[in-house]
């Protein structure tokens, strides 16, 4: 076990705090091939363990990278998510993120943290209400004008905010995918989990550049949330809408109220 600990420089941390992240970080990858989110899980294990804040959110960023390459890729497999259509929706996610990463290095993210529980809360509550149309319906929103405003809003916005915070955006993705284009959610997870990952990478070359990541840390949990995104997209793959509704619902509300606490608190 010690040349273990050496060999991935664990020294200075416990083996409580090791197991910490490494459940966090399974959970996370599960969670957010589903419903998004999972940053709420393994930011603060990361913070837990000593990182400084900064440190922490980059470190996260390559962990989550891992988890949701797998994800997306599981979602492209099975043809609920197209690269082409989406093309605009990348492009203006990955300007998006490498500005909120910028940002996030100069300004205090606290408004920020006030203000989300009620963004997030907003989101479980349309989850809830909204009507979900079939898992059969593949349907991908009809090209216009309007159309493409919508991606690049939408794009700039969730990218800019995984930049410069991360946690929920997965949800948010989710979401938005169910207002503006009125698609099933098992296609709305399927562009979420593809625009995380583009979000997540760019990210993480920007926290890169500034010095703000921990490679052997950021490793290791990056492993358990491959594993955790596996499970968890097809797990909502093979089940579908039934599946990944009531725990859609459940985990923006529990995030809510979490955030809430932290910030208000």
């Amino acid at each position: 076990m010690e040349w273990f600990l050496e060999l991935f420089n664990f020294t200075e941390l416990s083996g409580g705090i090791i197991a910490l992240l490494l459940v966090s970080a399974f959970l996370a990858g599960f969670i957010d091939a589903i419903a998004g989110g999972g940053g709420l899980l393994t930011v603060p294990a990361l913070l837990a363990s000593g990182l400084p804040p900064h440190v922490a959110l980059g470190t996260n960023k390559l962990a989550a990278t891992f988890g949701s390459l797998t994800a997306s890729y599981a979602f492209y497999k099975k043809k609920l998510f197209s690269p082409y259509f989406w093309r605009i929706s990348l492009l203006a996610t990955a300007i998006g993120s490498v500005l909120g990463t910028v940002m996030v290095s100069f300004l205090d993210a606290t408004i920020l943290n006030k203000i989300l529980p009620f963004l997030i809360g907003f989101s479980a509550l349309y989850t809830l209400f909204n009507p979900i149309k079939p898992s059969g319906n593949t349907q991908l929103p009809q090209k216009c004008q309007g159309l493409t405003i919508k991606k690049v809003t939408q794009g700039l916005t969730l990218g800019f905010y995984d930049g410069f915070a991360g946690p929920g955006t997965g949800a948010f993705w989710t979401v938005t995918n169910l207002a503006l284009y009125k698609m099933n959610l098992l296609l709305s997870c399927g562009v979420a989990r593809a625009m995380n990952f583009v979000s997540n990478i760019c990210s993480l070359v920007a926290f890169i550049i500034l010095g703000h990541v921990n490679f052997t840390i950021g490793l290791m949990m990056g492993i358990l949330l491959m594993v955790g995104s596996y499970t968890g997209a097809h797990s909502a793959i093979h089940f579908g809408n039934k599946f990944i509704r009531p725990i859609f619902t459940v985990v923006v509300s529990v995030m809510a109220i979490k955030l809430a606490i932290d910030a208000w608190l």
